[in-house]
């Protein structure tokens, strides 16, 4: 049986969708990918459910893509997949596909880094406890931060998310709801807790009310991300050798040797 690196629950109308990945800080390979797919296609489905809230198990939302899977293959399997993603398992596609477009409250902690930076942009309200650190790894990582600049004006961050796409640097919960990215700050611990009383608060209107300013805020976000995505792509940032050094550093924990712009 596949070892479940996403786990469902539901009560009180409230789904809890968790990474189960915590001996890896809840790395997101291929794999999670498509149990977290599953996970939010049984939310949209669940007849019980009105409002998920998406966490991680143990010290770390999730320290991004695998880098070792996703960002360590051929040339061949690049150019075959048109990037570092597994076929079929884009985390960008996670949120955009619907039927329901029943709301999701990310809650994060301790560290977000890269790839669930831009899956906690991508939900429809986000809760951050105090102390976590956020970073944009693509950039330092070769790979460019087109998509997540988008998300981040799309969120209305202007200066704030122009410098943390050019710099990659981290920033802090604090940084972040002073820069309008999240919805709340909660007390070290509490973070679950938080994202459970505005999901209460969420739950008490009428679905339908709720799911089409849902469907509304999606259709917008995913068109001028789409659009970011599209000027980038001729670039094939995957393919350079500035990425292929910059990932194999990481791999081997030491500093990337030089950059060449190729």
């Amino acid at each position: 049986m596949a070892e479940d690196l996403v786990l469902y629950e539901c009560a009180d109308r409230v789904a809890i969708i968790s990474l189960n990945r915590p001996e890896k800080l809840n790395a997101v390979s291929d794999e999670v990918v498509a149990q977290l797919a599953e996970a939010l296609r049984r939310f949209d489905l669940d007849p019980e459910a009105e409002v998920a809230i998406l966490c991680g198990k143990g010290r770390a939302f999730s320290s991004g893509a695998d880098v070792h899977q996703r960002q360590l293959r051929s040339r061949d399997e690049f150019e075959k997949l048109g990037g570092p993603q597994g076929w079929g398992t884009n985390s960008a596609d996670l949120l955009t596909r619907s039927v329901n477009w029943k709301p999701v409250i990310a809650a994060v902690h301790g560290y977000v880094l890269g790839l669930a930076l831009g899956l906690t942009l991508e939900c429809d309200l986000i809760v951050a406890e105090a102390g976590t650190r956020f970073q944009l790894t693509e950039t330092s990582r070769g790979l460019g931060a087109s998509r997540y600049w988008a998300l981040f004006h799309y969120r209305a961050a202007a200066a704030f998310g122009d410098e943390i796409a050019l710099t990659g640097r981290f920033f802090t919960a604090e940084e972040g709801m002073a820069a309008g990215l999240f919805n709340r700050i909660a007390p070290q611990g509490e973070v679950l807790e938080v994202a459970k009383e505005l999901a209460a608060q969420v739950a008490k209107n009428p679905p339908l009310s709720v799911r089409s300013t849902v469907r509304t805020r999606r259709w917008y976000m995913e068109r001028l991300v789409k659009e970011a995505t599209f000027m980038a792509a001729p670039f094939r940032l995957y393919l350079t050798e500035d990425f292929q050094e910059a990932a194999r550093a990481f791999a081997e924990k030491r500093p990337p040797r030089g950059f060449k712009g190729r």
